[in-house]
């Protein structure tokens, strides 16, 4: 028994001794064996050849298990000596080439209603129908509008406001004479040379003659002639001279009518002149003198106006209005209406004239002028017709001495003017 103490007591003693020499030399310990794997190795050893297809692992092996952690070394840093491993046998398989496995396509999921038939849905049912408006067809009051005060100012005249006063011209300025070029230069030739400039800006006297109408009539009864409208004025472009006259007669009987007329013309506006002057009839008997007073001039439209009020030495007054229009068709081709009333204010038995319209004339006249390069004058023959009639107690006059009262004639004649 005692002996069984003492040999323990002994191996209690050796035992940290021999533990501090534990491993010297001594291979490492062989590595814990991993707990088994539930699923199969990837690459069994037959399984290494290339013509070999490997089968894919299952779903439930794609997640390894963690390694469990090694216990501790108790020799850790101790300098041991490398221990001598047998050499591994060497694989039948290596170098042979590994082919990949193919993963399979994972399998398609089934419809668990696929071939159920689905029944018909219902229609949605429709909106209601919109309720008719309970005011329809009511008539809304007009709005009234509400009118704007009135302005307490209104209709009170406000007083315009005084204009600043104009003072008077400085006595200085009315101090030298009428026209400043006389304190520069001799007054007298001053004076001259305004005369001048007067004449030769309107009062150059020009002159111009004129037969309008110079004609043959041709109609029932006796051919006749007349001329009307011959026109002789001299002076400027304010005042004139003027020389008028006019007449007519068959050709183997009597001078019917002719007269002559000196007036004196000046200018009230650019288109109108005012005449004043005397007339004397030759034809017919009696012969008689009249006062005249006339407007001629060229009326809007271009309408050439020559009117005139004559007033007799027996104390009869009579009225003249003629007005003509020239319609140019070409520069040279013209067609000229014309038109001429004459009235009388009482009757003149003895000239055989009654009150009111006595004589009216229409007239149309084509004509064509003519410029000679040469000649001082244009001549314009023309063709026309015209009707003449007389009217009230003029017209019985001429039915009792055997005459017609108006009637168509046929015109040839000429125009000129130099």
């Amino acid at each position: 028994m005692r002996a069984r103490f003492l040999f323990l007591l002994a191996a209690c003693v050796s035992a940290p001794a021999l533990a501090q020499h534990q491993g010297h030399g001594a291979r490492p310990p062989a590595p814990r064996p991993a707990p088994p794997s539930p699923c199969p190795p990837a690459n069994p050893p037959a399984a290494g050849h290339s013509a070999h297809a490997s089968s894919p692992a299952p779903e439930s092996c794609s997640v390894q298990a963690p390694a469990p952690t090694p216990a501790p070394d108790p020799h850790a840093g101790h300098a041991a000596t490398p221990a001598t491993h047998p050499p591994a046998d060497s694989d039948p398989h290596a170098g042979h080439a590994m082919s990949r496995p193919t993963p399979a396509p994972p399998p398609a999921t089934t419809d668990p209603h696929a071939g159920h038939v689905m029944p018909a849905q219902p229609p949605a049912p429709s909106p209601p129908a919109a309720g008719a408006d309970q005011h329809a067809g009511h008539a809304m009051p007009t709005q009234t509008a509400t009118p704007a005060p009135a302005d307490p100012h209104a209709g009170h005249a406000m007083e315009e406001p005084a204009a600043p006063p104009v003072a008077p011209p400085p006595p200085e300025a009315l101090s030298g004479p009428v026209h400043a070029a006389d304190l520069a230069y001799d007054p007298a030739d001053m004076a001259r040379a305004r005369a001048e400039e007067r004449r030769v800006n309107g009062a150059i006297p020009q002159s111009r003659f004129l037969i309008d109408r110079l004609e043959v009539a041709i109609g029932e009864g006796r051919d006749a002639y007349a001329w009307d409208d011959v026109q002789f004025w001299y002076g400027g472009d304010i005042d004139r001279l003027w020389i008028k006259s006019q007449g007519e007669g068959e050709f183997g009987g009597a001078l019917e009518s002719a007269e002559v007329q000196a007036l004196w013309s000046r200018a009230i506006s650019p288109w109108f002149d005012v005449q004043a002057g005397a007339r004397y009839d030759f034809a017919p008997d009696p012969r008689r003198a009249y006062l005249v007073l006339g407007l001629q001039g060229l009326a809007p439209y271009w309408f050439e106006l020559d009117t005139a009020l004559f007033v007799s030495n027996k104390g009869d007054v009579s009225a003249r209005f003629e007005a003509e229009y020239d319609l140019r068709i070409t520069q040279r081709l013209i067609l000229q209406p014309q038109v001429e009333a004459d009235f009388q204010l009482q009757d003149v038995p003895e000239l055989r004239l009654g009150s009111g319209l006595s004589t009216a004339e229409l007239g149309l006249r084509l004509r064509h002028e003519f410029f000679p390069a040469r000649a001082p004058a244009v001549l314009a023959p023309y063709v026309g017709v015209s009707y003449e009639r007389a009217f009230g107690d003029t017209a019985a006059f001429r039915r009792a001495a055997g005459e017609r009262a108006g009637g168509w004639r046929f015109l040839l004649g000429v125009r000129t003017w130099f």
